[in-house]
């Protein structure tokens, strides 16, 4: 019984990971994992970074396009993140829509 389980329940999960990067956009599971990547590697540089503020910037993958949002401090702060972002590896471009509050 705790054998079918683990099988069914597996099978759900691998269902569920492929419908979710087919609705992001992703074609497959890799194409996901590669983005989703990206996005941890484009954090953890924000994270690290002394002009950049990591709480009040999201950063969403698809495709290798690295998509910025939410509120810098400054203009420098925003230009600093599209700097780190483009030169994360496996980013095609940078969306920058982060928004410098006055």
């Amino acid at each position: 019984m705790t054998m079918i389980r683990t099988v069914l329940l597996t099978l759900a999960l691998a269902t569920s990971v492929s419908a979710c990067s087919v609705m992001r956009g992703q074609d497959t599971v890799s194409e996901y994992t590669t983005d989703a990547g990206i996005t941890t590697s484009v954090k953890t540089s924000f994270a690290t970074d002394s002009i950049v503020a990591a709480t009040s910037i999201g950063v969403e993958t698809m495709d290798g396009i690295v998509q910025l949002s939410g509120f810098a401090k400054s203009a420098e702060e925003k230009s600093r993140a599209q700097v780190l972002a483009q030169s994360t590896k496996g980013v095609k471009s940078v969306r920058n829509n982060i928004i410098v509050r006055p």
